[in-house]
């Protein structure tokens, strides 16, 4: 199917086709933000002594939705992207039921876990799906509208799950989630057309996956940079699993905390926002490593107020709305940089590098979470680790030099 610039894809109007892309980002989102609220609920209800366990409900997700990433690219490549959409859709809402259903700690985070798994085909699919319908400037416009939609997500979707909380049990979130995640496969199974011409289909091989895989992972910009955003992702990952906790425990203001997610959240999509409109100006590298360096900045003098004393649900929220500031500009930022060198593989190394930066940085949260101890001191000091760390890998990357452009440099690529 030729790609078309201005006209619907197949019947759908282009805004039910960006409403649907939006819905499908959105529910990998929700099984992540819906859930912080009801952390210490389920905690209580599944006799759970040590209160930091239950972060694994959110690492496990992420950890999933990491590995996913390798499975769903190749199968849409070789099946097309509706059936891999569907019986993904499919199995998070199965995931979703089982978690609400689980008696133990254990059977919830490894339902956690393949729900994540199956939710990771709307990360690595939306894109493929804009991209068999759309190109050029129509695709990028799609893409950022569709983007902004999916950033009311975190914005709303603590409260949704707060209010959920105050009508029934934490196992209505995860029946909830279901149901949302039922409706968006109806509306996938109904409406999406097939979007990958029959023409496009590709076998999937051991041999040709090994090669690419080995473009990815031997190209310094290709690892380089995946492995910068695993460590900055690492760094928002321990905020979102220990911020339930330092709002709740350490400031003692648990109904603060939707509103406290939403600010950081907002300043976060504002951020996004503001890069899209600031990229073509200044440049991927300059706005990367400059939010870098201000990351390090940020969270020194958060360890510094919290040393001396001077920390406050205030300093918290308007240190960390700072960070999600700088994970604004440097998230997308590094994804591109990533694959600039492997734009011919792009499928794949988008899979892999999507592995690599969302596992990679689950298991830096989650190291960074499980060090809460009743004080924002040790977010705060695997914050600026995290960020000095992907300096320093940005560093060996860009062979010492910060803000240059790629194609300024005249030694070779690769």
């Amino acid at each position: 199917m030729a790609r078309d610039d201005t006209a619907p894809h197949l019947g759908v109007s282009q805004r039910e086709f960006i409403a649907l892309v939006a819905a499908m980002m959105a529910i990998g989102a929700l099984g992540v933000d819906m859930m912080l609220p009801a952390l210490p609920r389920i905690g209580a209800g599944l006799g759970v002594t040590n209160a930091n366990a239950v972060q694994y409900i959110i690492a496990a997700y992420s950890f999933g939705f990491g590995a996913g990433q390798l499975i769903h690219g190749p199968l849409a490549d070789r099946y097309g992207r509706k059936p891999v959409l569907v019986v993904a859709l499919l199995g998070f809402v199965a995931m979703s039921f089982v978690a609400a259903a689980s008696a133990s700690l254990t059977l919830l985070i490894a339902a956690r876990a393949v729900q994540g798994m199956f939710g990771a085909a709307t990360r690595v699919l939306v894109v493929s799906v804009v991209r068999d319908c759309y190109q050029g400037r129509t695709m990028a416009r799609i893409m950022s509208l569709a983007s902004m939609l999916f950033f009311i997500v975190p914005i709303l979707a603590p409260s949704l799950g707060a209010v959920l909380l105050l009508i029934g049990s934490w196992r209505w979130n995860f029946w909830v989630l279901g149901i949302l995640a039922a409706a968006i496969l109806a509306w996938t199974a109904t409406r999406l057309p097939e979007t990958l011409h029959p023409g496009d289909r590709r076998e999937i091989s051991v041999a040709s996956l090994t090669a690419a895989y080995r473009i990815i992972l031997t190209n310094r910009f290709s690892l380089g940079y995946a492995i910068g955003q695993a460590l900055s992702f690492g760094g928002l990952m321990g905020y979102i699993l220990s911020s339930e906790q330092i709002v709740a425990g350490t400031f003692g203001r648990p109904g603060a905390f939707p509103v406290v997610f939403a600010v950081i959240a907002l300043a976060m999509g504002c951020s996004v926002f503001a890069n899209s409109r600031l990229v073509e100006r200044f440049g991927t590298r300059k706005l990367s490593h400059g939010a870098m360096l201000a990351a390090i900045a940020i969270a020194l003098l958060h360890i510094s107020i919290i040393i001396f004393g001077h920390e406050t649900l205030t300093t918290f929220v308007a240190l960390q709305a700072l960070q999600m500031t700088t994970f604004g500009l440097i998230g997308a930022n590094f994804s591109a940089m990533a694959m600039e060198p492997v734009g011919h593989i792009a499928g794949t190394a988008s899979s892999v590098q999507g592995f690599i930066g969302n596992a990679g940085g689950a298991a830096i949260g989650a190291l960074i979470g499980q060090a809460y101890d009743g004080t924002t001191l040790p977010l705060a000091i695997g914050l600026a680790l995290g960020a000095s760390a992907a300096l320093a890998v940005v560093l060996i990357v860009e062979r010492g030099r910060l803000f240059v452009p790629h194609h300024a440099d005249p030694r070779p690529k690769g």
